[in-house]
């Protein structure tokens, strides 16, 4: 067993803080607005000039002018407030959002991350992910944990070292696979630790599943 989508979702919105600015990314990240407890203030922050997004609409009540940096449909609350691309960039290389969580393709034990572009593949830019990782207080990933390849093999995407070209370096804090949970130590010589384990997930699995080097402090 491991976590689906949504339950990687939630368990990364166990991170948020009543009061935080956050933001993002595409794909598993854009569920955790979707998780945030009641009664929680967070704000939600867009690198395309948008701050206090609201839930994603249903089928049919979508507004194709409102959209997040990844071009989903959203929706916005009474709070909501708009403003230029790069007043939104300002407010990240400036240190005013709390938390971001993203998506990867890589990630390393010292805490690089790899996630804009497959060499060889076309990509339209790298976006906002330069800044994130550079400016924001905290980062945290949410990823499948290997790679599936054509031929039906498997990829280890926690590595000892990225080999995709990097989006930032000591920039990780903590990695949710749908196999378990990772803090790591990205300025120190603490390096990356395993401290949850997905339902009906052991270590053994992961272990087998994870190229880089961990130690285990599970509670």
């Amino acid at each position: 067993m491991a976590w689906t989508r949504d339950q990687m979702a939630a368990r990364a919105a166990r991170e948020l803080e009543d009061g935080f600015y956050v933001n993002l990314g595409i794909g598993i990240p854009t569920l955790v607005s979707n998780f945030i407890p009641e009664g929680m203030s967070v704000q939600l922050q867009s690198e395309n000039g948008m701050l206090g997004m609201g839930p994603f609409p249903y089928e049919g009540e979508e507004d194709p002018d409102l959209i997040n940096a990844g071009k989903q449909t959203i929706t916005a609350l009474p709070t909501t407030s708009y403003f230029t691309s790069a007043d939104s960039f300002g407010m990240i290389r400036g240190g005013h959002i709390d938390l971001s969580i993203l998506g990867a393709m890589q990630v390393a034990e010292n805490g690089d991350l790899a996630n804009w572009m497959i060499p060889g593949k076309m990509v339209k830019g790298m976006g906002g992910a330069m800044d994130l990782v550079a400016g924001v207080k905290r980062v945290v990933v949410v990823m499948e944990h290997v790679a599936r390849n054509k031929d039906g093999s498997e990829s280890a995407k926690l590595l000892k070292a990225c080999d995709l070209p990097l989006t930032g370096t000591h920039v990780v804090d903590l990695v949710i696979t749908d196999l378990g949970v990772f803090t790591i130590d990205k300025k120190g010589a603490g390096g990356m630790r395993l401290i949850e384990l997905a339902d009906g997930v052991s270590e053994d699995e992961i272990r087998a599943k994870t190229e880089a080097a961990y130690t285990v402090a599970l509670a």
